[in-house]
């Protein structure tokens, strides 16, 4: 099969017959061997109904139904998991995305090489003060932390061979930073294309303010994960050490001062309770390492090695 197309959706009742017919238009043009894989991430309208309509009509839509609403990095972890494809491609199910950018994408892949191909908004027609300036903050952030060029890390169109969604877990809201997991399982051809953002033709954004500042916190944890996810104690070990120092050196010197002067009251002064606290804060930091050592060792995924390939080895 030459191409799986991925759309996580919420909601899009109105905008899945037009979007699958244009998707179909598209791939005959081509004569691509395809499937559509919808994930239906709990919508509460007729979505379900919809996709079951358009599936009975043509054996290349498949769907998955979630129970309830569990976001859009779960909905695309399940449709990598379930892609045949040699080349997966991913879309928002909104028709902001233009499938007419299917046959380009599928080429950087397949003839020129790339694991992965991020869209790139270029010009967009989403409100500037809510969406374009902190786009431009958060990706300049993600660029700057992971040391990835790419201009629209969060843009819905994406293009991967088949071997890079199936060596990457998606989990929590990192659908944002899957650029980033590519990286880390060594995929490190990641190109960058200009696509079409079209208006919102159907339905209402499912996105507030509040994804940026979750952005940023997801972007915190997955720089962490990547770097001290399998050796945690030499993040918190590290600093442990150092407040543990601080705090003792400073408890020498007041034990030191009071030595020399027994009339001088030192548990009334500032720099007590701050040599105390460090002290403290230092031995934490070093528990939680040792805690989170064992955590890590004892994961079942704690020696989960991407292997390239296998000579002479059933």
């Amino acid at each position: 099969m030459n191409l799986s197309i991925v759309i996580p959706l919420l909601n899009e009742e109105e905008s899945l017959p037009e979007l699958c017919a244009w998707i179909e238009r598209v791939v005959s043009a081509h004569q691509y061997s395809y499937e559509v894989l919808l994930i239906d991430d709990g919508s509460t309208d007729t979505s379900w109904d919809v996709i079951q309509q358009i599936a009975a009509g043509n054996n290349a839509i498949k769907g998955i139904k979630f129970q309830r609403n569990y976001g859009k990095s779960a909905a695309l972890n399940e449709g990598f998991k379930a892609a045949k494809g040699d080349v997966i491609i991913t879309m928002d199910a909104d028709m902001q995305d233009s499938p007419d950018e299917i046959p380009a994408l599928y080429k950087m892949i397949t003839e020129e090489g790339f694991d992965m191909v991020s869209g790139w908004k270029k010009k967009r027609f989403d409100n500037t003060l809510t969406k374009n300036i902190p786009s431009k903050l958060f990706n300049a952030v993600a660029r700057k932390s992971s040391g990835i060029k790419l201009n629209d890390f969060n843009c819905g169109l994406k293009a991967y061979r088949k071997k890079v969604v199936k060596s990457i877990e998606v989990f929590g809201e990192m659908h944002r930073y899957i650029p980033i997991l590519a990286k880390w399982s060594g995929f490190r051809k990641i190109g960058e294309k200009v696509v079409e953002h079209r208006p919102r033709k159907y339905g209402t954004t499912k996105f507030g303010l509040s994804r940026f500042v979750n952005g940023f916190l997801d972007l915190g944890t997955i720089m962490f994960l990547g770097k001290f996810g399998k050796k945690p104690m030499q993040f918190f070990g590290l600093y442990g050490t150092l407040f543990f120092m601080i705090g003792l050196l400073s408890s020498l010197y007041l034990i030191i001062a009071k030595t020399i002067d027994p009339e001088v009251a030192l548990t009334n002064k500032p720099f007590f309770f701050i040599a105390l606290a460090t002290m403290i804060i230092g031995m934490q930091l070093f528990l939680t390492g040792f805690v989170a050592e064992l955590i890590a060792r004892n994961a079942p995924e704690r020696n989960a090695y991407l292997i390239e390939e296998k000579l002479g080895i059933n």
